[in-house]
């Protein structure tokens, strides 16, 4: 079985792969993890974060966002309210974890119907790598108040750019120019090795031709890349401190330089889930890094809530493609940027001791 056969295999039975996932996950937490605990209570102790994350893996995956940003919130302001307050690196570590998998799901839906620009990806996962690792370790020192106050800041940014950014996932294309099924127009590139039409092609003056599965095509180019670099840097530090940023910058800097917002979204799950699982990485191992740093401790990580976390994300990233079908979009968005807003004025209000 040749490259292509496996890429094409793997994407028409992703729905089963992305499942199992995070049952070797699990798997693997149960037999092999240091915990501070152990027995049935100590599993079982919060069943009900399933519910709660799925709901929130559901939204952000239907916008195209972070989920930290709204697991980091829920885990300050709702969980204390059933249990112990988080310390930030451990709310940032899971909501971290739970990300990695729940836009990991998402991503691979995306590469299934021909949305990810992989060159485009790659350069932005390598520029964003430095600032994620920095991001993560100043995450560790950093006091708690400076921590909610740019938690704060980085909500409400995120806000005003979902309110200004139109992050609809419809869009559509003429008849005439859409590949057919049976191959696709002369004009528009078809990739044998891809589901239905799907395939992508690049000219020598650098403009990308994107067509997906089901046949509509995008043109586009790979130009901007210093605006990218910046607004990555910016929101790749945050990522890394607070557990999003880079996906709601990444989002505005790649709309703002002609990428066609499928593929932006698409592509923006790829480094996003790229970036949450080093960025998990960090939290995990990389506290005996930095002067004042916990020292590393794998039972420090909460097994017992990542365990229901992890596969509510999954479930909601698969989820998500048929929400945003089924609902309004726009008015998802709106909602979303409305409780960010919200919540940044209570972060803010905790950062000045109020």
């Amino acid at each position: 079985m040749n490259v292509e056969q496996v890429q094409r295999t793997f994407l028409r039975h992703q729905h089963l792969l992305v499942f199992v996932a995070p049952i070797v996950f699990i798997a693997g937490v149960l037999g092999f993890a240091p915990t501070s605990g152990s027995g049935v209570s100590y599993w079982l102790e919060f069943w009900w974060l399933f519910p709660c994350f799925l709901l929130g893996a559901t939204i952000v995956n239907t916008v195209g966002i972070s989920g930290s940003a709204l697991f980091v919130p829920f885990l300050i302001f709702v969980f204390p309210l059933f249990s112990e307050p988080l310390t930030p690196e451990t709310l940032v570590k899971v909501g971290l974890i739970s990300e990695a998998f729940g836009l990991s799901s998402s991503a691979v839906a995306f590469v299934q119907y021909g949305l990810v620009d992989r060159r485009l990806a790659l350069s932005l996962v390598a520029g964003g790598v430095p600032f994620v690792v920095g991001g993560a370790l100043l995450s560790f020192v950093i006091p708690e108040p400076l921590f909610h106050g740019l938690l704060g800041a980085a909500l409400l940014a995120a806000s005003v750019l979902l309110f200004r950014t139109d992050l609809g996932h419809g869009e559509t294309h003429d008849d005439d120019d859409a590949a057919a099924t049976d191959g696709g127009h002369a004009g528009l590139p078809d990739d044998p090795g891809k589901l239905g039409p799907a395939g992508v092609e690049t000219d020598a003056e650098g403009t990308v031709t994107r067509v997906d599965r089901d046949g509509s095509d995008y043109t586009y180019t790979r130009g901007g890349y210093l605006r990218r670099f910046l607004n990555y840097s910016i929101g790749g530090t945050f990522q890394g401190l607070a557990g999003f940023g880079i996906g709601e910058l990444g989002i505005v800097s790649m709309l703002g330089t002609k990428v066609p917002v499928r593929v932006a979204i698409g592509t923006n799950h790829i480094v996003v889930a790229s970036t949450a699982v080093l960025a998990s990485l960090v939290h995990v191992f990389g506290g005996g890094l930095v002067p004042g740093g916990h020292s590393l401790s794998l039972a420090s990580t909460p097994w017992n809530m990542v365990v229901f976390t992890v596969p509510a994300t999954v479930t909601g990233g698969q989820v998500a493609p048929y929400v945003s079908n089924a609902l309004d979009t726009d008015t998802i968005t709106v909602g979303v940027g409305g409780l960010f807003a919200v919540i940044s004025v209570a972060l803010f209000g905790m950062a000045a001791g109020v």
